[in-house]
């Protein structure tokens, strides 16, 4: 089943030189501007052939799920891989854009800072221990693991696949959420579009 377990993760391969970035979020959780505050995180989730890892990108305007990235190893590449899925399916001004996460080692490492110095990208980084600066992406995984995964055994990594992305579909085009006005987060993202 899918829940938290109590075994300790190893994460490989992060890179070297891992760096902390400033807390310039500082729980600011309603922009009014899409494709200018994301957050990212990364959860790990049981199998019959061990764990899978999720990674997701969450715009704080529409609170929409923009990037994600699947993968049997956490290792920045993943943390890479949601970032650069994000961006090719928003192509923001990413001059104008932060990104937010906790200080896990995906998002300290060399090759992510890298990245996202490379697409001009604002690095903000929730305090150490403090998981509320990162709230809105921990309560999608809540709402992910209760709301579908928690009942369901997985066989292997393509399961949790299938059944992961059929959430994010759900959650971005049916979901409502009371903190944006009871739209689904792809409905304040069209809201927010035609503001802007």
């Amino acid at each position: 089943k899918a829940i938290r377990p109590k075994k300790r993760h190893y994460y490989p391969n992060s890179g070297k030189e891992h760096k902390y970035a400033p807390n310039l979020l500082k729980r600011h959780f309603n922009p009014v501007k899409i494709n200018t505050h994301w957050v990212g995180d990364i959860t790990y989730l049981k199998t019959y052939q061990g764990w899978s890892y999720l990674a997701c990108v969450l715009d704080l305007a529409s609170k929409e799920i923009v990037g994600y990235a699947l993968s049997q190893t956490p290792d920045a590449k993943l943390a890479n891989e949601a970032l650069l899925d994000a961006v090719n399916r928003q192509q923001p001004n990413t001059r104008k854009l932060m990104f937010h996460s906790d200080q896990g080692i995906q998002y300290s490492a060399k090759i992510f800072r890298d990245k996202l110095a490379l697409l001009n990208i604002t690095q903000s980084m929730s305090r150490r221990g403090n998981c509320w600066d990162n709230a809105v992406m921990e309560w999608f995984f809540r709402s992910l693991k209760t709301e579908r995964l928690n009942n369901i055994t997985f066989i292997n990594h393509l399961s949790v696949v299938d059944e992961v992305e059929s959430y994010i579909r759900f959650y971005n085009y049916k979901r409502r959420h009371s903190s944006i006005e009871y739209m689904t987060p792809h409905q304040k993202y069209n809201k927010l579009t035609n503001v802007a």
